[in-house]
């Protein structure tokens, strides 16, 4: 399995083993993994969940394992910067179909490294955007 983009939820559902995370979804993060890709995770991510922690919607240690993750290369993870490339995507992420921000830079971001995104999103799943759940 190639790499993957994980969102917000699903990066930390999987670092804390959450059973909210689907099975195709923990498959093809463990798949990645195990080929020596890396999970990709947007650096919206991080200002979202700071976001989430911020207001007492997931717990602090939520964004310190990322972190620590993310600045571990042998946990497999890497961040992806908002960038032009992901600026220009953006145009191809339909808001009236994915109306949060957050959400329209993570699938922008999705679409500028032409990798399937793990999300649980509904709005996002609905669109033609390359998704895994």
């Amino acid at each position: 399995m190639a790499s993957v983009i994980a969102d917000t939820h699903s990066v930390v559902w999987y670092l804390h083993d959450d059973s909210k995370l689907s099975a195709a979804a923990v498959s093809a993060m463990d798949s990645a993994f195990s080929g020596g890709d890396p999970i990709f995770v947007a650096s919206m991510s991080l200002v979202e969940l700071t976001y989430l922690v911020e207001k007492g919607r997931l717990p602090a240690s939520a964004l310190g394992v990322l972190r620590v993750s993310l600045s571990d290369f042998s946990f497999g993870f890497r961040l992806v910067p908002l960038d032009l490339r992901v600026v220009d995507a953006l145009a191809h992420v339909p808001r009236n179909e994915v109306p949060d921000l957050p959400d329209r830079v993570i699938a922008a971001t999705a679409l500028a490294l032409n990798l399937p995104l793990v999300t649980c999103d509904g709005r996002i799943r609905a669109t033609d955007i390359q998704t895994i759940w």
